[in-house]
């Protein structure tokens, strides 16, 4: 990872607007953002100030009013919807804080329902090794805690081999301990896979196991700090 390569997210001027005339409101205001190949980056900033909004478009699930922002060579603001379906299938893994899982299937066959849709998968068993979900194959959701579920969603977004972990307020709903090992998932994954993975939260205590933190507020990058030591998850503590 070296900023002597280019970007693989690059954004320039970004504007997202709602609204119109005296009503407008500002999600994002002429916003900039560079992103290194590999890197673990939290987007901290209290609600409203742009974190979703941002991520949903780098993840090609919205775009900008105005500006312009690409992964690598696609350029993302602009492209057809067809585009941006196969940019977010072949490229990008989805972290939310609600799992999404589908209760009639168990945790693995919710795994293997994403890995049948990509071009050069993981085993569902690898990926949900990867998260310590191993003795859980069998398993429905509703048999599993709610830290449980949300590694099983750590395992279902990289089981298609991302090259970028999005992650929303992952451990939003999950008590400290818990959230830990959502957090190890999500470390494990951007150090054995590769994955460039960035996790927005308002928790500021997860931003001590990030190579770098961008604070947000108003809908504009405030501070880009980076982590000369990094804290391992289980040291985290809020």
């Amino acid at each position: 990872m070296g900023q002597d390569a280019s970007p693989v997210f690059s954004a320039r001027g970004l504007c997202k607007t709602y609204g119109s005339g005296e009503a407008i409101v500002y999600a994002l205001r002429d916003l900039d953002l560079d992103i290194w190949n590999g890197e673990f980056v939290v987007l901290l900033g209290p609600s409203g100030s742009g974190k979703s909004t941002l991520l949903n478009i780098l993840g090609g699930l919205d775009a900008p009013t105005s500006g312009h922002a690409s992964w690598r060579d696609h350029e993302l603001t602009g492209a057809s919807e067809a585009e941006l379906t196969r940019y977010r299938r072949e490229h990008v893994g989805f972290v939310f804080q609600f799992y999404n899982l589908i209760p009639s299937l168990t945790v693995e066959e919710n795994v293997e329902l994403v890995a049948s849709i990509a071009e050069n998968p993981m085993k569902p068993v690898e990926a949900l090794a990867l998260v310590g979900l191993s003795h859980r194959l069998r398993h429905f959701p509703s048999q599993l805690s709610g830290g449980e579920q949300q590694r099983v969603a750590v395992a279902r977004a990289i089981v298609k081999r991302p090259d970028a972990l999005l992650c929303d307020e992952p451990t939003g709903a999950l008590d400290v301990e818990t959230g830990k090992l959502v957090l190890a998932a999500l470390a494990r994954a951007n150090a054995e896979l590769g994955a460039t993975t960035i996790v927005i939260t308002h928790n500021s205590a997860i931003a001590g196991m990030a190579n770098r933190v961008l604070r947000l507020g108003h809908g504009r990058i405030v501070a880009d700090e980076r982590n000369t030591t990094l804290m391992r998850p289980e040291e985290l503590s809020w």
